[in-house]
């Protein structure tokens, strides 16, 4: 069964033959796979791990934005580069790996679409020139909107002999990049293109928009007709009768193009935890999910996301729902609309999210389901959602669910913290139990290996940009963990690093650092001379890396590129600026000793040689 629902999935993301923006009658659940500086516990190898496990809960994974946005970490929002796609969370490589795997488990991931701006690469009005399949994508000056950051954007152009659109933006400004112009014709198609290649290229299964407010929802609706996605959500705060014109204005030929997230479902939750009154959740209350209505259909629920937990500092406990996260998920996994869960939930609740999950499946709850509200109090509120073939689920939430008497028709089928699940006696449930030893037997905690110290080398091409110094490269190493600098020189530029090793046919930098502490990834700015030109941060070195430092630049700094893919043995020559004469070192690069009797077996490089010491 499993196998033929990763059939259909996979179907529908590589085909997506009706752009819909969201299925009608859809039963699956949402992950908001990320949060605020989720770095390390979101990578893309990380999250493929969990693949198996997420497949048995999770139609829907969104991901974040994974485009390079040209060194340092970010979250991904202040894009740069379309078609690169080495982000701080991981390689294209783990990326297209990451999307495999969860499409082999059932799971379509949802791509964060940022393009209402873009960055620049060294002043106010020049974007990177990008090419794929034999095409050049460029953004131009004349593509950002006329009125861009409150006018400072002409200011500056008119003052360095730049023309810029002649045309206003079309939704709200945003001081802090570029806004685009979605009239120009260049935008639009390196916008299709872009969404083109995430769809058909990547293997993404939809999009989540950022920041629609920034610009007509009509580009939202003409470039998911064009790629022909079949999930779409935007990022539209405000109102429930705003959301809902936001959802009307992305219609192409009568069809709606794309779902809201509702988060007005999110602040009646804050309500009800805030004042203390459950019974708020029963009021007609400005949400888009109401029972029967049209919009159910692309309504988005959510508790929390990262912006709701970073503005509200939730994780701290300041938020009221911080407090009832578990209450508050039940009532998100029993009403219509697609719910998401947050990542911060689904780790620290898993258990009780996946049991409301299993819940909600054995009903047949969908997202154009409808319900009626049972009863409300300060305490509690108890809706009645009607599910398939006639099941229903009655969930009672609050701080005394226990208050409230389930009558005739309904079995209670699980409860936890703040809630109590109720089927109607016509559901079928001599599986439960089953589910419930299998959620157990997920639960096991494998017991955490103790850490050894390791080497981690990081090798640079030794052919570097015009404008660098020949024979030597400067190496500025720390940790974010615990702001450990790594580098012998203690001051910025750090190491001055002359040791080479020719491997595949070039000549490498190279320098091994020792790594002491569990979790614990490595960054590096490279540089030449005393400091200047310099490179990009290059972030979450964990193993051996190979770099290049490219002739691009982003504000003035070198990129790197990590092509460790394609260096992974065959060292034929070493030379070091070593005070040892005779010095050995390992094939990682880790000084060994200078009298290789007293060496350990193992293969070692010196006095330009290779070494097999077999006793």
């Amino acid at each position: 069964m499993k196998k033929i629902f990763t059939l259909i999935i996979s179907f529908i993301c590589a085909l997506a033959v009706n752009a819909q923006g969201w299925p009608d009658n859809y039963g699956g659940v949402m992950l908001q796979g990320f949060y605020w500086d989720s770095f390390n516990e979101t990578k893309w190898t990380t999250l493929e791990k969990q693949a198996p496990e997420l497949g048995n809960y999770f139609s829907l994974v969104w991901i974040p934005q994974s485009g390079y946005c040209g060194g340092g970490k970010s979250m991904g929002y202040n894009p740069l580069y379309y078609f690169n796609q080495n982000s701080s969370f991981g390689t294209e490589a783990e990326l297209r790996s990451l999307i495999k795997t969860f499409k082999d488990n059932g799971i379509g991931t949802i791509a964060d679409v940022v393009v209402n701006h873009r960055g620049n690469v060294s002043n106010w009005v020049d974007f990177p020139k990008e090419t794929y399949k034999g095409e050049t994508y460029e953004m131009l000056s004349t593509d950002i909107c006329l009125n861009d950051d409150g006018g400072a954007a002409k200011k500056w152009a008119d003052a360095n002999g730049y023309s810029l659109s002649t045309r206003n933006d079309s939704g709200e400004d945003w001081s802090g990049m570029r806004d685009l112009d979605h009239y120009s014709d260049n935008v639009q198609r390196c916008v299709k293109a872009y969404l083109t290649y995430l769809l058909n290229d990547l293997g993404y299964c939809g999009f989540r928009y950022d920041m629609v407010k920034g610009f007509s929802p009509a580009f939202v609706g003409v470039y998911n007709n064009h790629a022909r996605v079949q999930y779409s959500v935007g990022e539209h705060w405000g109102s429930a009768s705003e959301a809902k014109t936001w959802i009307n204005g992305t219609t192409m030929s009568g069809v709606k193009e794309s779902a809201a997230f509702d988060f007005q479902f999110h602040y009646r939750l804050y309500d009800a935890v805030s004042k203390k009154n459950w019974a708020v959740l029963n009021a007609n209350t400005d949400h888009l999910v109401k029972s029967g209505s049209e919009y159910n259909r692309y309504a988005i629920t959510f508790v929390e996301n990262h912006d709701t937990q970073w503005r509200s500092s939730s994780e701290t406990g300041s938020c009221p729902i911080s407090t009832n996260i578990v209450a508050c998920n039940a009532y998100l996994l029993a009403m219509p609309g697609t719910p998401c869960v947050f990542l911060k939930h689904w780790i620290t609740y898993k258990n009780e999210i996946k049991k409301m999950i299993e819940a909600r499946k054995l009903v047949g709850v969908t997202n154009t389901s409808t319900y009626s509200n049972v009863a409300a109090a300060s305490a509690y509120t108890a809706i009645a959602v009607n599910g398939k073939d006639g099941r229903q689920l009655l969930a009672v939430i609050g701080t005394s669910p226990q208050a409230y008497t389930a009558t005739g028709g309904f079995k209670k089928l699980t409860e936890g913290d703040g809630y109590i699940y109720y089927v109607s006696t016509n559901t079928d449930t001599s599986g439960w139990e089953a589910i419930l030893q299998r959620i157990a037997s997920e639960d096991v905690t494998e017991p955490e290996q103790p850490f050894t110290d390791r080497d981690v080398t990081i090798y640079v091409d030794s052919s570097l940009p015009t404008g660098w110094a020949a024979g030597s490269v400067n190496y500025w190493v720390w940790s974010d963990t615990d702001g450990t600098t790594l580098t012998t020189v203690k001051s910025w530029p750090g190491d001055k690093v002359t040791a080479t090793v020719e491997k595949d046919g070039k000549k490498w930098f190279w320098k091994t650092f020792r790594v002491t502490k569990s979790n614990h990834p490595i960054n590096i700015v490279l540089s030449t001379g005393s400091g200047s030109p310099q490179t990009v941060d290059f972030n979450d070195i964990e193993t051996d890396k190979y770099l290049e430092v490219a002739a691009d630049k982003v504000s003035g700094k070198n990129v790197i590129t990590d092509v460790t893919s394609q260096h992974t043995s065959g060292i034929t020559d070493i030379t070091t600026d070593d005070t040892h004469a005779d010095a050995f070192y390992t094939v990682s690069g880790q000084y060994a000793g200078s009298d290789i009797s007293r060496l350990a077996k193992g293969l070692y490089v010196g006095k330009g040689k290779k070494y097999l010491k077999n006793k």
